[in-house]
């Protein structure tokens, strides 16, 4: 070996590396990092999900960094795990919709960073605009293939899942599932009809994945228990393949932010019901936003199968749409009626 060669190298069978030091001496055996991908189409309760999920990983003694991938230009999802940062958690984040080259870059240099911070757990919530393919491929890209390991993938279906989908959006719901340890539903409603669409979506792209009964858990995030979570934390993946849609999702599904809105909470509900309902507004998929209320804030979640409305503690004035072919002004005028 040539005096400054820098070495690393998988040892076949173990999750570990080796990392030389820059003179190819005293390197250091250190355990890979593990990568837990929470999927799931726009609006079905991942990051209301992460957070009972880290919450319960850092109890268990981990030290996890969430890395945050909003299609947004603002990431709102971040501002909903702010609670959760401490000695023990940490957060990264990834905004903007951008074409798929930029945005496997940006999220490789993350996930470079963060390797050097001595975290055991990353815990990885993209976007439900998201082809999974692109994780994948990130994380077979030298050097993340010798820092990162892909532990669980844990899929969260609406169980109100709307009935008719585009094909695009039919192929990234395929694709957000395919690979899932474990499908989970927050709430029995409609239960059975979501996952009929989820067997038909997986169909019409050629993916033979079916999941059987003990691979799904319908249940309110309140009402998970830890023995729940610990299942999940260790449910793992499963090899399947799609046959690919080729299209990029950053130009088929569009975002749209406003700001400084100054909507009431029943301005804005009133606002995001109305965007679900008019069809020149574009095909509505996705509504985010706050709305201050006294001594903190209100988040809105809406799609067009029903809204919540949740506190918490950090906000800012602003609405995000996210759909397909959006007309902002249009929009606009439906804001304010």
């Amino acid at each position: 070996m040539a005096p400054g060669q820098f070495t690393s190298g998988v040892w076949p069978g173990a999750a570990v590396y080796w990392g030389g030091t820059k003179n190819g001496t005293g390197g250091a055996l250190k355990k890979m990092v593990q990568v837990d991908l929470i999927t799931g189409f726009l609006g079905a309760g991942k990051t209301t999900f992460l957070r009972r999920y880290v919450r319960y990983l850092v109890e268990q003694g981990h030290n996890v960094c969430i890395l945050e991938n909003d299609f947004g230009a603002v990431n709102v999802d971040a501002m909903l795990v702010q609670d959760l940062l401490g000695d023990r958690c940490d957060l990264e984040t990834i905004s903007g919709g951008c074409d798929c080259d930029t945005h496997q870059r940006r999220m490789r240099t993350k996930l470079i960073a963060m390797a050097m911070r001595g975290f055991d757990r990353v815990v990885v919530e993209p976007s439900g605009i998201f082809d999974v393919d692109e994780f994948f491929d990130v994380l077979r890209d030298d050097p993340l293939d010798r820092w990162y390991r892909i532990g669980n993938v844990i899929a969260i279906v609406d169980a109100m899942l709307p009935e008719a989908l585009s094909p695009q959006a039919e192929y990234l719901l395929a694709s957000e599932t395919a690979n899932a340890g474990r499908v989970l539903q927050a709430g029995p409603e409609q239960c059975r009809a979501a996952i009929a669409h989820l067997d038909r979506a997986l169909e019409a792209c050629k993916c033979s994945r079916r999941f059987a009964p003990d691979e799904i858990l319908t249940r309110d995030w309140a009402a998970l228990t830890d023995a729940d979570l610990a299942q999940i934390a260790a449910c793992g993946m499963r090899q399947a393949s799609c046959e690919k849609l080729h299209f990029d999702e950053h130009k088929a599904f569009g975002s749209l932010c406003f700001l400084e809105q100054h909507l009431t909470v029943e301005q804005l509900q009133q606002a995001a019901a109305r965007l679900f309902g008019d069809p020149a507004c574009g095909q509505v998929l996705r509504v985010k936003g706050f709305a201050p209320t006294r001594g903190g804030w209100l988040e809105l979640n809406a799609t067009a199968a029903g809204q919540t409305l949740a506190p918490i503690p950090q906000g800012q004035d602003v609405l995000i749409v996210i759909g397909e072919g959006l007309d902002r002004a249009r929009i606009e005028t439906q804001l304010h009626r």
